[in-house]
């Protein structure tokens, strides 16, 4: 596709810095996304995100994007429509679909903004490095921020190359596979869009870790403590890698009288005694594993805090995982379980400050899907991890946290796909009391210090930022 440029009065080496970004759709994606901004916002360089969509604007959306800080401006694309897609259509393609069809709307917006800036850089998010072809028509340099490990980073890098090598699934390997700047890792341990390769999930996927190596440079959300490995290697080749992490929400939310009834509750337990339930706004789970949960808890007799969520069998649920909110979860709770735990146990419906809960000192283990956002939050809060995966790429991420860093313990999976009641009470308790997970609380309280570092002023990722937020202040385009 081709586009034209829009012919200038000022030179555009006297107009003023602008760095536009791109996100792809949902809100895991452009959160990390807007930290990064905030972070390079405080070197007075201005910075536009245009966000494209499937619909209206969702208040979540909103509600971040109106919060940010002077100098942080927002464009929201006409939405495009998707209903010509199957309804069981993958969330890769689907968000594929919303930026492609978002280009024209996308290249109109640039070219209104170059008309007043010189746009510096387009930053672009995984799935959205179709857009890369106009950014170079445009002559705008254009950088892919990478939201999830940097060992992912290595595993995307070489995925074109897997694919010719491999014949077959991946998931029927019996041997790890040995990827370069990644660790060893089990084919069914790999993201899910790659399981299946007649998915059209999987030609998406394939399509844009090909043309990853085209962005100029590479912003990954991670610190060199955490993945040196990986990140060593990384940034001996091409493009540059730039290590920014960990980039958090930290933002304070008042959520009412369930937000003050859960930090009331809090504050009235023991010092790291209560494990922290959650798989995340998308991570929704059978009414069966809803079940075990609620057994496995109630076993374990130790402490909880437990965002509950609709079970995905017992209500309507689309592709996009979003949960109806006026159901009560409750209700699919097993009989007496409130009663039986109370003073125990808390359970919430849908939400709860992640980032404000993972901070207070009573929290002791979090039991999380393994979203990178999510172990983020719980690294720079030293809290040790239950690393269950869900979808995406959570199940690599559960190999890094368990495996290679080891600040996790992964329960096993039955054979009826289930973590039985039995296993997840054995492993609460080994996370919350037992003396032999006491290597993973040293080890996760050393990985906290380390985030704390990386982000102080002369900090490894401060650095990286101060390096990107120099370069684009004072590029020049060639005409």
């Amino acid at each position: 596709m081709e586009y034209q440029q829009q012919s200038r009065t000022t030179p555009k080496q006297e107009l003023p810095p602008l760095v536009a970004m791109f996100p792809t759709p949902g809100m895991g994606h452009l959160i990390p996304m807007v930290e990064f901004a905030k972070r390079l916002s405080k070197h007075n360089l201005p910075i536009t995100f245009i966000i494209p969509n499937d619909g209206p604007p969702s208040k979540a959306q909103t509600t971040v994007l109106t919060s940010l800080p002077h100098g942080i401006s927002h464009v929201f694309l006409p939405p495009v429509t998707l209903s010509d897609l199957p309804p069981n259509t993958k969330p890769e393609p689907l968000m594929i679909a919303t930026i492609l069809r978002s280009l024209p709307s996308l290249h109109q917006t640039l070219l209104s903004l170059m008309t007043s800036h010189r746009l510096s850089a387009l930053i672009i998010d995984l799935f959205g490095t179709d857009a890369f072809d106009m950014a170079a028509e445009l002559d705008i340099p254009s950088y892919l921020y990478f939201p999830s490990t940097a060992n992912m980073l290595s595993f995307a890098f070489y995925f074109p190359q897997l694919d010719q090598k491999v014949q077959g699934e991946f998931r029927d390997i019996l041997e790890p596979l040995n990827i370069p700047g990644c660790f060893a890792v089990h084919g069914k341990d790999l993201p899910d869009p790659v399981q299946d390769r007649k998915d059209e999930a999987y030609k998406c996927f394939l399509h844009q870790m090909t043309r990853h190596r085209l962005a100029k440079g590479i912003i990954e959300n991670s610190f060199f403590e955490l993945e040196p490995e990986a990140i060593t290697f990384l940034q001996k080749n091409e493009p540059p890698v730039y290590p920014v992490g960990p980039l958090v929400n930290e933002d304070s939310i008042n959520n009412g009288s369930e937000f003050d009834m859960c930090f009331q509750w809090l504050d009235e337990q023991p010092r790291g005694s209560v494990i922290y339930v959650n798989f995340g706004s998308e991570g929704i789970l059978t009414s069966a594993q809803t079940d075990e949960i609620a057994y496995g808890l109630e076993m374990s007799e130790q402490r909880f805090l437990w965002v509950l969520r609709c079970p995905k069998d017992k209500v309507e649920n689309d592709s996009n995982f979003i949960a109806n909110s006026n159901v009560d979860p409750f209700e699919f709770l097993p009989n007496g379980f409130t009663e039986r735990t109370k003073g125990k146990g808390l359970v919430l419906p849908y939400w709860a400050p992640q980032a404000q809960v993972l901070s207070h000192i009573s929290i002791g283990g979090f039991v999380s899907h393994c979203g990178w956002n999510s172990t983020l939050e719980s690294v720079v809060n030293g809290v040790p991890l239950i690393a269950w995966p869900l979808y995406a790429e959570q199940k690599m991420n559960a190999v890094l946290l368990s495996e290679n860093v080891k600040v996790a313990i992964r329960p096993k999976v039955g054979e009826n796909g289930l973590v039985q009641r039995e296993e997840i009470a054995s492993v609460v308790k080994r996370l919350m009391v037992g003396e032999e997970e006491q290597k993973i609380r040293y080890r996760m309280k050393d990985l906290k210090e380390a985030a704390i570092n990386a982000l102080k002023e002369n900090g490894s990722s401060t650095k990286q930022i101060c390096e990107l937020a120099l370069k684009w202040k004072g590029v020049t385009i060639p005409n």
